[in-house]
């Protein structure tokens, strides 16, 4: 939906190592940076970011990519939202497009965003002014510090407070936004609009980007509902976004771990009192996108709730929808506090240090499922074993990751006393639940790369010997087609050809596989010597060359001599005498190396 051009431009004008940068702190090494990999557990770093290339790699899990996959993979974006999140860092508007945008709305997206931006402004300059909504946040142990990081806010009181911030407060782009409604008519009564926050304490609930994209409101006082969410929009879906993983992003990966509450104010308390890798579902139950996409952040998520029954509900939900998204190496656990409390007063009553320990103790998603299922059936009968495996089994067909299916099928035979054999036929792994998102792109893991492969290796690593290339012999097949698209885009892209630009121009092409298969080799990036690529480029086209020559000498070669002319006996002499040559340098080649 958006014109290829102006993403080749956009490439052409970012740096990835600002854009990384951003997210991983990164460390100058050599003529490139580096940092421990962010999507996957590591001590020692092997997460390299190239300026000249304006490419990632990491050579322990293998992924990679240019800026735009980046944000894809790192911030859980979409394609047509990491183009415009780059966009932005560098003023470049994206331009309009024709044809189904990627959601409704989409197009109208930047103007809501504008107009949420001047609500919040609105709203903070409004908490200055409550005394309210001032000592309600104060009597809550909430600084100033964090009120302002969480951007926080204050709707007063009134029914059309915004039509002093929006002059077109009756327009129809303004309910797009959730921030107004429109009553039903009645009768003889017209429809009437009204804001729809009235004295709450305002929380901003930001997308990956930091832009808002809805809001969570607190009624000061008596009031019903207590809490109460912007409605669905272009901008805003709930069951995809969580509150505070804008601001807790970066603890997050710090601490390789998530922890996920129920409440804005369970968020806001912990961060006052240093748990800064919290987040909150947004009035809703937890979904897959929510666990998919936090387990892509951090290898570890403890949903935290309350201990009561209502806390425990949402609790089997949570794991309910996190078994088709688990991964082996993936830990999900679940915590449950007294049942007076929630993680807001519990950290506010015995600190942080409390609240540290308690967290240890969560309990892996294993123990929390058998100890559920065990809870609802009378094991010392065969019949409340059974109905455990009818009530189990059905559960652990949903889990995709090979190591954990086979090990909670196991913990299930010792529970039951069903011989593990006999649970064994669960059927086919599930296919993973699909996503928005494109999924990252991962090094080809072939044993022996091949010469189409090499060559491109080569070209990537240095450009500048495309235009070695020129009207070489190409071999006949996909590769050889996809060498010859991939030389002619390198010597078109000019000065400046980069890796990223590269595998952007390829994306979703047949061709893709070639390039892929190049930057997924081990040699990719490990210290590549110009004149040894040089020699390999053109020792690869020169074979082709003298193929080409014994292929038509081949055919010569079948046809009664006598019946050719004599150019065309000195075409099959000369081609004899070149192959003959080119073997037994290559012969020579062969025996010098070590």
């Amino acid at each position: 939906m958006i014109p290829q051009e102006f993403i080749q431009s956009l490439l052409g004008r970012v740096d990835i190592v600002d854009v990384v940068d951003r997210y991983v702190k990164l460390k100058k090494a050599g003529s490139n940076f580096s940092a421990c990999c962010p999507f996957h557990n590591e001590k020692t770093p092997s997460f390299t970011v190239s300026p000249s290339k304006q490419f990632y790699h990491c050579f322990g899990c293998g992924a990679h990519g240019n800026a735009i996959g980046f944000l894809m993979e790192y911030s859980g974006l979409a394609y047509p939202e990491a183009i415009r999140a780059l966009a932005e860092t560098v003023g470049m508007p994206v331009p309009e497009t024709r044809g189904r945008p990627d959601k409704p709305g989409a197009a109208e997206a930047p103007a809501l965003t504008a107009r949420m931006m001047d609500a919040l402004s609105h709203y903070r300059a409004e908490l200055k002014k409550s005394k309210a909504a001032i000592d309600y946040l104060k009597g809550r142990g909430v600084s100033g510090e964090i009120a302002a990081r969480y951007g926080l806010g204050f709707a007063p009181d009134g029914w059309q407070n915004l039509e002093a911030v929006f002059t077109d407060y009756a327009s129809a782009s303004l309910k797009d936004t959730g921030l107004v409604i429109d009553s039903e008519p009645e009768g003889e009564r017209k429809s009437r609009r009204y804001d729809r926050f009235r004295n709450r304490v305002m929380f901003p609930i930001l997308d990956a980007r930091g832009n808002v994209i809805g809001f969570g409101g607190r009624v000061i006082g008596e009031g019903e509902p207590k809490y109460l969410n912007s409605p669905e929009t272009p901008l805003f879906e709930k069951g995809r976004e969580l509150y505070g993983l804008y601001q807790a992003r970066r603890a997050i990966r710090d601490a390789n771990q998530v922890i996920v509450v129920e409440g804005y104010m369970d968020v806001v308390a912990l961060a006052q009192h240093g748990v800064e890798n919290a987040v909150a579902t947004l009035g809703t139950a937890t979904t897959p996108v929510h666990v998919s996409k936090l387990l892509k952040l951090a290898d570890n998520v403890v949903f935290c709730f309350d201990g009561d029954a209502a806390g425990r509900k949402a609790a089997w939900r949570a794991l309910e929808v996190s078994l088709p998204v688990l991964a082996d190496g993936k830990v999900v656990s679940f915590l449950f506090l007294p049942p007076e409390d929630d993680p807001d007063t519990y950290v506010r009553r015995l600190g942080k240090p409390a609240f540290m320990k308690v967290l240890k103790e969560a309990k892996p998603l294993s123990q929390f499922l058998f100890s559920e299922l065990s809870s609802h059936f009378e094991l010392g009968s065969p019949e409340g074993r059974a109905a455990l495996v009818a009530e189990a089994l059905p559960l652990l067909k949903q889990v995709v990751a090979p190591t954990l299916r086979i090990l909670l099928r196991d913990a299930l035979s010792k529970l039951s006393g069903v011989d593990r054999d006999e649970l064994a036929d669960l059927g086919p792994a599930p296919t993973p639940l699909p996503t928005r998102q494109a999924p990252p792109m991962r090094k080809a893991r072939a044993n022996a790369p091949t010469p189409e492969a090499q060559v491109a290796l080569a070209l990537l690593e240095f450009p500048e010997l495309a235009k070695l290339v020129g009207a070489s012999v190409f071999p006949a097949s996909a590769s050889g087609a996809a060498l010859r698209e991939l030389s002619t885009f390198l010597v078109g892209l000019g000065e400046r050809p980069n890796v990223g630009q590269v595998l952007e121009h390829f994306r979703d092409t047949p061709s893709l596989g070639l390039v892929e298969a190049a930057l997924g080799s081990p040699a990719f990036g490990r210290n590549p010597d110009l004149e040894a690529s040089r020699r390999d480029v053109e020792a690869y086209f020169q074979r082709q060359r003298v193929d080409l020559t014994s292929a038509k000498t081949q055919e010569l070669v079948r046809v009664d001599v006598s019946t050719l002319s004599d150019e065309q006996r000195e075409a099959l002499l000369e081609g004899l005498r070149r192959k003959a040559e080119f073997d037994e340098n290559l012969d020579r080649e062969n025996r010098s190396k070590p």
